[in-house]
């Protein structure tokens, strides 16, 4: 492929603790990069610390770095609402709090758009017991986490959070995306 026929776009995610979305997303086809982070909130350069004490206003959040010609944005979407609770309010499982929000940042027209159709046809299909409470709005500021967060599962697969929270949603997208996966071996 030469270089004009290359497009990277960003998503920024958020669905509970970015450790799940991140181990997730890294085995998509199509998504060059992903990197967990903090987004939504009114302090520059947060901590993790800061952000979990749930005063600041950020999300834990991935931004993924995706080929559009491989994987669409619907396509991340349609993971994002498989491997999440949409209605939810501030709240993934015991994770509970403002930083824990569901939340789709668009870095574009056509990406909240898409976000909105897709809630939309979500909410048609009457998948959950009740309504789907994921904001969808502009993209703010990314602050990249710290470095012991990046690449959390695969780092530490063996820990006990990682083999009973994260390993189980891994193992849910593997089968269900098969198709979509880097590797299929």
């Amino acid at each position: 492929m030469d270089q004009a026929q290359h497009h990277t776009e960003l998503a920024t995610l958020a669905g509970g603790c970015f450790w799940c979305l991140e181990a997730v997303y890294a085995d998509l086809r199509g998504v060059q990069r992903v990197e967990s982070g903090y987004a939504g909130g009114k302090v520059a350069s947060p901590t993790y610390q800061q952000v979990c004490r749930g005063n600041t206003g950020h999300a834990e959040v991935v931004q993924i770095s995706f080929d559009p010609t491989v994987i669409s944005f619907r396509e991340l979407l349609e993971v994002f609402f498989t491997i999440h609770d949409p209605t939810t309010l501030n709240r993934q499982g015991a994770d509970h709090g403002t930083q824990y929000r569901s939340a789709i940042f668009f870095h574009s027209p056509e990406q909240e758009q898409t976000a909105k159709q897709v809630i939309a046809d979500l909410t048609a299909q009457k998948l959950w017991h009740a309504p789907i409470v994921t904001e969808v709005t502009k993209a703010p500021v990314f602050y990249k986490a710290e470095d012991y967060h990046q690449d959390y599962f695969k780092n530490n697969g063996d820990q006990g959070y990682c083999r009973v929270i994260i390993a189980p949603k891994v193992a849910k997208v593997r089968k269900q995306y098969f198709e979509k996966l880097k590797q299929t071996a």
